[in-house]
């Protein structure tokens, strides 16, 4: 089976660094997941007046108003086939700052749109368009676009006014033998919102029987 990234990127995918390549490669048939644990040399957040929209995050693990030095982390790559019967990869990110928060993220590649959508939270409330590229050094960069918001019979395009742009770098440094990460959450009138950057390693582990329970969202959202 073909992996989300691989479709998104299509050749230009073989330019990834090969050990950005294997962890992208994730698919449900495979039977395994990555499991990364590591530090965050940082977790910031943006000015005072972004805390009400980090607070309302936590509600759905989406974001947090913690901040903090040498975080400890933890990332879990699942792969697995949804309600929909959609290829999904779960990004889970555990981040244990004084009080430990998650910011989970569950992604598809949507055939009508042509690219990643990333549900974000335990509920998929927000559905965000992702673009990919491949850097200089191999890592996989991933930036979100168009945001909707989807909650029963409610459905609308999400004003970026109230919301922000991610960028995601994730790369493999040989000289320590880690993956590295750096995220920036921007808003374009109120600044920086969010983000983290750090290292970790990865280990894979075998998963005959799928994903355990906590892995999946509450609730999954049909539309892209």
């Amino acid at each position: 089976m073909t992996s989300i990234y691989q479709r998104a990127l299509g050749a230009d995918f073989d330019r990834l660094h090969p050990r950005i390549r294997e962890r992208f490669t994730l698919t449900s048939d495979a039977r395994r997941a990555a499991i990364g644990r590591g530090t965050m040399a940082e977790v910031w957040r943006g000015r005072f007046y972004t805390l009400p929209f980090l607070r309302v995050g936590t509600w759905r693990n989406i974001m947090f108003p913690e901040h903090g030095r040498d975080v400890p982390f933890e990332i879990e790559n699942w792969a697995y086939r949804d309600a929909l019967g959609r290829e999904t990869v779960t990004w889970l990110r555990t981040f244990h700052t004084r009080r430990t928060r998650r910011f989970d993220a569950y992604m598809i590649y949507s055939e009508r749109r042509g690219r990643i959508v990333d549900y974000m939270g335990t509920h998929q409330h927000l559905a965000v368009d992702i673009a990919l590229a491949v850097d200089e050094r191999g890592g996989l960069r991933l930036r979100s676009g168009a945001q909707r918001f989807y909650e029963g019979p409610v459905a609308f395009r999400f004003p970026l006014f109230f919301s922000g742009v991610a960028d995601v770098c994730e790369w493999f440094d040989d000289t320590t033998g880690r993956y590295r990460i750096d995220v920036a959450v921007m808003n374009p009138v109120w600044g920086r919102l969010f983000g983290y950057r750090g290292s970790f390693d990865v280990e894979w582990i075998d998963v005959p029987d799928g994903p355990p329970p906590g892995v999946r969202p509450k609730r999954t959202e049909a539309r892209e």
